[in-house]
């Protein structure tokens, strides 16, 4: 799993689309239980390289009922999200995620991940995604 967290972080794939140098954002481990797929990180968390470290993270711990100890142990928690870098702003938000990276990266990161016993899908590119709605 080191090996291939390292090459994630390393991921250039989708730099001439990118509005800042990519930042590939994850958190997993081999012994992670629960995995949550999310969209793609803000440019608060590009900026700080943690998951989920914004207004939408203080909520998903919230409904969780998990606080951020808990939420940061990568043996507890897997955060991978469709698109692993700051995809830039659109006209009424953060653009989506990258296309490229759940395909290239997602079968990988899933595998080396044997002990997870929950799936989150947040959001609609994850749920699209993973359970073929549209």
């Amino acid at each position: 799993m080191k090996n291939l967290l390292s090459e994630i972080r390393s991921c250039t794939v989708c730099k001439a689309f990118l509005p800042y140098a990519p930042k590939p954002i994850i958190q997993a481990s081999a012994a992670s239980k629960i995995i949550i797929i999310g969209q793609a990180p803000g440019l608060k968390v590009q900026n700080s390289g943690v998951p989920w470290d914004d207004i939408s993270g203080n909520n998903l711990r919230e409904w969780m009922g998990v606080d951020k100890q808990i939420f940061y142990n990568e043996k507890i928690f897997a955060l991978v999200p469709m698109g692993f870098c700051y995809p830039g702003r659109g006209k009424s938000g953060d653009l989506p995620p990258r296309p490229e990276c759940a395909p290239l990266w997602h079968p990988k990161v899933l595998k080396a991940m044997p002990k997870v016993k929950l799936t989150l899908l947040i959001g609609h590119y994850a749920q699209n995604y993973y359970l073929k709605i549209m």
